[in-house]
């Protein structure tokens, strides 16, 4: 994408007036979007995207600079001005970048570039009718598919120069079912760190119809009772509770500055025994995945939470400096427009040894939450709230009839200590998550977990 001599003159001058470090990250990414609704492809939009970003570091200070204009004089004319932020002496030494070669843990079978837009449409169409005619009260059926082509180049003053491809490809299936007086939604999206392929591996019939029956089936549900009670949170997306609540407080974006409940806690039990929270961006092909970070470090497993005792956080490198610890292989950004932080990649609770059965079977009286939705959280207290999808009653052992409206309230540290039971059915949920680093890919995970009492929002009394 740029010629090493470019780089190399990028990061002297931008290490010109007193800054202790800089980096070069360079994007060219092709992305394509297309939406179909009723039947027909309502948008189709294509796209490409190329710019250059420069990060400089004084101390724990630091400042950013990115543009798409990649001719040598702006871009050192850039880096010069960005310096000027950071006064001091200069350096003197010219840097000499040393290339490191990536081995590809997320291998593609099928590039989206080379995979005809009447084929992708073709797959569309076939989970369309599979959802529409899953029944008759499904009155709207959207199916959207995105794949995304990224290729990066990373320097810095350290001497790494790096480059990494990333494809990523997601299908999404919304429905709408309606009797006339009232509607209700349900979706399902799949992703990950593949190329079209994964629509071979998927089983597309068995995700249109899934979003149908969760419309149908809320559609035709009672309102939830509202009260404090067991709640059994299903695995897969079910996971975003945990990854809102808690993940992000361990991310060094909150916990180098103070504002999370687990800053300064590493050694303390923060949960009981039975729980152990991973982020790993090493699963092969899993949507948040990723050969290195943002900042060229290799991607790793980091135990966060291990047997309920705080083991670590997730750093970058300029959170590792105000944090006095090394980079954990966790910085991540949407684009060259954003500077890095420390962010997820595919964050879980790891599998305990109970069966989904069991774990119904001990409930006398409870919420049973199928499939989580989007909520909100205070990223400084932990304080949360989020929407069940699709959720049941339990009532003596057994899973009973289905409730909408459903909210669980709570604050994510007290949650995690009120975990009692932890399934063996783990698995991953995708989705997209939001921070001051754009928006990226993240996988959201758990097996099924039982919390001993969270309270519910709802329409009606226990």
């Amino acid at each position: 994408m740029l010629a090493q001599s470019v780089i190399e003159n990028i990061i002297d001058a931008a290490l010109s007036t007193g800054g202790d470090f800089a980096e070069v990250f360079a994007e060219d990414k092709v992305n394509s979007s297309i939406v179909l609704i009723g039947g027909k492809v309502e948008r189709s939009i294509s796209g490409k995207d190329f710019g250059i970003g420069v990060r400089i570091f004084k101390g724990t200070n630091s400042v950013y600079a990115y543009t798409n204009d990649h001719t040598e004089d702006r871009l050192i004319a850039m880096a010069k001005k960005a310096s000027q932020a950071l006064s001091g002496e200069g350096r003197t030494e010219a840097v000499k970048l040393q290339t490191e070669k990536v081995n590809t843990i997320h291998p593609v079978t099928f590039a989206p570039l080379d995979v005809a837009k009447s084929k992708k449409v073709a797959v569309m169409r076939d989970i369309y009718q599979v959802a529409k005619n899953y029944d008759q009260l499904i009155s709207q059926v959207t199916i959207g598919y995105n794949d995304v082509d990224q290729n990066v180049l990373i320097a810095n003053s350290e001497g790494r120069l790096v480059e990494d491809r990333r494809i990523r490809t997601r299908l999404s299936a919304q429905t709408v079912a309606s009797n006339g007086e009232e509607m209700q939604t349900g979706s399902y999206s799949p992703g990950a760190h593949k190329g079209f392929e994964l629509m071979e591996d998927l089983d597309l019939s068995y995700y249109g119809s899934e979003a149908a029956r969760i419309a149908v089936t809320m559609l035709k549900a009672d309102e939830c009772p509202s009260g404090q009670f067991p709640v059994i949170i299903d695995n897969d997306f079910g996971g975003v509770i945990f990854h809102e609540a808690c993940g992000h407080g361990l991310e060094a974006t909150s916990v180098a500055k103070g504002n999370s409940v687990f800053a300064g806690r590493l050694g303390e039990r923060v949960a009981p025994d039975i729980v152990t929270y991973i982020d790993d961006g090493t699963l092969p092909n899993e949507w948040g995945s990723q050969n290195i970070d943002d900042e060229g470090e290799k991607t790793r497993k980091n135990v966060l939470i291990e047997n309920g005792i705080l083991k670590g956080y997730l750093i970058d490198k300029l959170g590792g400096r105000r944090m006095g610890m090394p980079s954990t292989g966790s910085s991540r950004r949407e684009s060259y427009k954003f500077a890095p932080t420390s962010r997820m990649t595919n964050t879980f609770i790891a599998p305990g040894i109970s069966t989904p059965e069991e774990i119904i079977a001990n409930t006398e009286f409870g919420i049973y939450a199928k499939y989580m939705g989007g909520g909100s959280v205070n990223p400084a207290t932990a304080d949360y709230n989020f929407a069940v999808n699709e959720g049941y009653i339990v009532r003596n052992g057994k899973i009973a009839e289905p409730v909408r409206g459903a909210t669980l309230i709570g604050n994510g540290a007290k949650t995690l200590q009120k975990v009692d039971m932890v399934g063996n059915n783990l698995g991953h949920g995708q989705g997209m998550c939001g921070s001051v680093s754009g928006s990226i890919p993240a996988n959201v995970g758990q097996p099924m977990i039982r919390v001993s009492e969270i309270t519910v929002g709802g329409r009606r009394q226990a």
